[in-house]
């Protein structure tokens, strides 16, 4: 389809924020009714009250999935809009076609202030399930669909897109690939290099040279509204000083093929939008000469799938209950 047959089409501005900043804001993508319905379970699954703060006995909540919706149904804006920043429908994996209620909750704590964003501790790059490589085609986009009002200083996610830069050039020196940023692989005990990668994130968002304070942002937004991310964006959970309970999901979009980022001798390649911007951060606009990985694609079960898995056999008790 043509952008002049795409109802749904970026506009030259949003392709242009997008290559300037690393992401997209997208609203309008769902209905509020859309959401409701699809988030209908979440106090019953969390086991708390949405209006008695008693119950709230966790700052912050990853949930496990149960039910899968399509994402060209549920939100045909995002998922226009995914294909065309990722080069074309037919590049992206068929298992990223569908949106889980792996939920996000941000309820904050009592008498919580904000945090500035040089000050919040979880700075990190998504996808703790594959070796990283500059091309991986694994996580090639982070999305963030929103299903609750998120004003600012609501907990809305931080991210610095000057980080960018800094972490591709890192996996750019490194083709030998990079371990995951966060959780370990499989074990309770931490990464031995889990301190090292904390210090990393640590030095490009207090570093002014690396990191200016024009390059923070905060994903507020309305129920319906949907963000598009370089998968290499900088990015940390906030602190709820609100107390209205915020609400997302963070479903990876893979590629079927890792990203094409290297020049052909014509210049004609169709680099995507995220390549685009990968490529400009390494001073390479035209693609790169010579570089390849140096190592094996490798795929990690993190520890993070063994806890919900336990989380997501007491959620599946409390709906049969509710159910009875």
């Amino acid at each position: 389809m043509s952008p002049a047959e795409n109802p749904y089409a970026l506009t030259p501005d949003q392709k242009a924020h997008f290559l300037t900043h690393g992401f997209v804001h997208l609203k309008n993508c769902f209905s509020r009714e859309a959401s409701a319905a699809f988030t209908a379970d979440l106090w019953t699954r969390l086991g708390m009250s949405p209006t008695d703060k008693s119950t709230w006995r966790v700052e912050r909540t990853n949930m496990p999935s149960h039910t899968t919706i399509s994402v060209a149904e549920f939100a045909p804006k995002a998922w226009s809009a995914i294909c065309e920043v990722l080069g074309g429908e037919d590049r992206v994996a068929d298992e990223s076609r569908v949106w889980k209620d792996s939920f996000i909750v941000n309820l904050g704590t009592e008498g919580q202030g904000e945090v500035p964003p040089r000050e919040l501790d979880n700075w990190h790059v998504d996808g703790d399930f594959f070796l990283h490589f500059l091309d991986s085609p694994e996580q090639a986009l982070l999305v963030i669909p929103i299903f609750s009002d998120i004003a600012p200083n609501g907990g809305g996610t931080a991210v610095c897109s000057d980080g960018i830069g800094v972490v591709a050039k890192h996996l750019y020196n490194n083709p030998n690939g990079v371990t995951p940023w966060m959780d370990p692989r499989g074990t309770p005990e931490p990464p031995k290099d889990s301190a090292e990668r904390l210090a990393f994130f640590k030095s490009v968002v207090k570093n002014k040279e690396q990191a200016s304070d024009g390059s923070f942002h905060e994903m507020t937004g309305e129920v319906g509204d949907v963000y598009l991310l370089h998968p290499l964006m900088v990015h940390s959970a906030t602190k709820n000083a609100t107390r209205n309970p915020r609400v997302i999901t963070n479903p990876p979009v893979a590629l079927k093929q890792p990203f094409e980022l290297r020049a052909s001798p014509d210049g004609a390649k169709d680099f995507s939008l995220v390549a685009q911007k990968t490529l400009r951060e390494l001073g390479f606009p035209e693609g790169l000469e010579t570089w390849k990985i140096d190592g094996e694609r490798e795929m990690i079960v993190p520890m993070r799938v063994k806890i919900q898995e336990a989380m997501k056999e007491k959620e599946r008790e409390r709906l049969l209950k509710k159910a009875n």
